[in-house]
């Protein structure tokens, strides 16, 4: 499942292609049918994201609102204009495993309708999207480019009210990080007696975090994963937001998620690491732990795993 900084640069993807064009709107795969029906032929006015949905508005009030679960993907293609639009560029797809938030499920398991699209023709070929490859949930044309939805857990075209309602069940956002949102957090945790790496990953209590982000929080934060959020004193709430904030907005920039320093890197600090450098304990279960010694630890809290060293995060 990609995680939230994936959705927010998703979100910036749509919104410099897209934004202010009149869009051709169909459900190739035809389960979508209905609702592309109320969406073909309006201009999409902006994209924005909150946590793991994404929301596309359109000019006579209807959304599409799309959560991509953890199958969904975009596919996108067209001409110089629609690929040199975005300033953070265009991933061929978005939900691929290297940015799921739990990479451990085997590829064997990808349903037919996630299956990878064809590789779109060269710029300078561009003549419109082309045949749909799988199943496509829904496809946006605009007059520079195209993009597929396959897979998604969740697309439907909404009123603005609904989405609203859709943002009311969510809690607050790190990569909108809006006045305010850290003090709710900071009580949220203070009220409940439920573990901290459970809350972390529950939607309602902040959103976008996943299992990669719950791990390597906790692990920069020295927290042990079982300590109740009422047990968490203010101050340490409040860095574990501020660190939060930090960790998802260098996921935006980077396209990946990147939690450890250049001093843990071989290559050169001004280069990405590669991926076995890139955490603390995520995956890195009978490893070392990168600052003691210990070897990284792995349980299963909720069906999801958990990694964690037992030393560092004692307290």
């Amino acid at each position: 499942m990609p995680e939230g900084h994936s959705v927010h640069r998703l979100a910036r993807q749509f919104g410099d292609v897209f934004a202010g064009e009149k869009l051709s709107v169909s459900s190739p795969q035809g389960r979508f049918a209905p609702g592309a029906a109320l969406l073909d032929g309006h201009v999409m006015m902006a994209a924005t994201a909150h946590g793991k949905h994404l929301f596309l508005e359109f000019d006579h009030g209807l959304v599409l609102h799309v959560h991509l679960g953890l199958y969904g993907a975009w596919d996108f293609g067209g001409d110089d204009t629609f690929r040199g639009a975005s300033s953070i560029g265009a991933p061929r797809k978005v939900g691929e495993r290297e940015v799921y938030d739990d990479g451990d499920a085997p590829a064997a398991a990808l349903p037919e309708d996630a299956a990878p699209a064809a590789v779109p023709a060269p710029a300078s070929a561009y003549a419109g999207p082309p045949a749909p490859v799988g199943a496509v949930r829904v496809r946006l044309v605009s007059g520079h480019g195209w993009a597929d939805l396959r897979g998604a857990t969740t697309c439907e075209a909404i009123t603005g009210e609904e989405a609203e309602g859709v943002l009311g069940r969510l809690g607050p956002d790190p990569l909108r990080n809006l006045p305010g949102d850290r003090d709710a957090f900071t009580a949220t945790l203070a009220g409940r007696r439920t573990p901290l790496a459970t809350l972390l990953m529950d939607q309602k209590v902040i959103a976008g975090v996943g299992n990669v982000y719950r791990a390597e929080l906790l692990f920069r934060q020295r927290l042990n994963p079982w300590l109740p959020g009422a047990g968490l004193a203010p101050d340490a709430a409040r860095r574990l937001w501020d660190d939060t904030v930090a960790m998802m907005s260098d996921g935006v920039r980077d396209g990946r998620i990147i939690t450890t320093p250049p001093r843990y890197w071989d290559g050169q600090p001004d280069v990405l690491p590669d991926p076995d450098e890139a955490h603390f304990v995520y995956r890195r279960h009978g490893l070392d732990c990168r600052d003691c010694g210990t070897s990284v630890a792995l349980t299963e809290l909720g069906a999801r795993k958990l990694y964690w060293c037992p030393q560092c995060q004692r307290a």
